[in-house]
């Protein structure tokens, strides 16, 4: 017997109730990098290397339609340099067809273990054709497969159709190198805003943004929690 949403919720704890102290680590003006890309490097590293951190390149990407419909979902960072940070995705799907209409998003990392959060402000492009293609064929087999098989953010109308749409495009590449689908790209953010978050004891976190200013340097500010 099913029972209503009212009486589940009753048997769970409620959500106002829920409380956690942040106490891990500080995070202090002199200790920053000049360069909110090399203070990423470093923070990402740490995460990389902390057991209990799962996919530490997992981010949150939200997109904005032209009509201000706002989306987010989590993808996953391909790469990262000076330029800025790295994605590949369908182009036909939710987000590529946003990204078209506004090449302004938000990304955030969230690595809960280490109670911090890096939230990135800025501008997309298109990557060049030869660094999608590289990293296309890098991937694993299955997930080329799945990229040509899979109408990203279109209706199914069952998990079957999407399995046989599979095997119909496994029996099609069958001892073929696949190729890149041209509906598939790689993505580029070039950011303009870095926020570097970390966790405080009494909700008194540390925050500092970084904010690109017109000669190319970044301007480094406190904010409040």
């Amino acid at each position: 017997m099913k029972l209503s949403l009212q009486k589940q919720l009753a048997l769970k704890q409620d959500p106002a109730d829920m409380r956690r102290d942040y106490s891990r680590g500080t995070l202090e003006n002199r200790a920053l990098q000049d360069d909110p890309l090399q203070q990423f490097h470093i923070w990402f590293q740490e995460a990389l290397i902390s057991q209990g951190v799962i996919e530490a390149n997992a981010m949150v990407l939200s997109t904005t339609s032209h009509d201000l419909q706002i989306t987010s979902r989590t993808v996953l960072l391909k790469g990262y340099d000076q330029t800025g940070f790295r994605f590949f995705t369908n182009s036909t799907s939710t987000k590529g067809k946003q990204i078209a209409e506004n090449p302004r998003v938000a990304l955030l990392f969230h690595w809960h273990l280490l109670e911090r959060q890096v939230h990135i402000n800025g501008h997309v492009t298109i990557l060049p054709r030869v660094e999608t293609e590289k990293y296309f064929q890098s991937r694993p087999r299955q997930s080329q497969l799945a990229a040509w098989a899979s109408h990203q953010s279109t209706p199914l109308s069952s998990r079957d159709e999407l399995e046989k749409s599979f095997q119909k495009i496994e029996s099609r590449f069958e001892n073929k190198i696949i190729p890149t689908p041209d509906f598939w790209n790689g993505y580029l953010v070039e950011p303009y805003s870095i926020e570097f978050w970390q966790g405080r004891s009494n909700r008194l976190h540390d925050r500092f943004r970084y904010t690109k200013k017109e000669n190319g340097e970044w301007k480094i500010e406190r904010l409040n929690p």
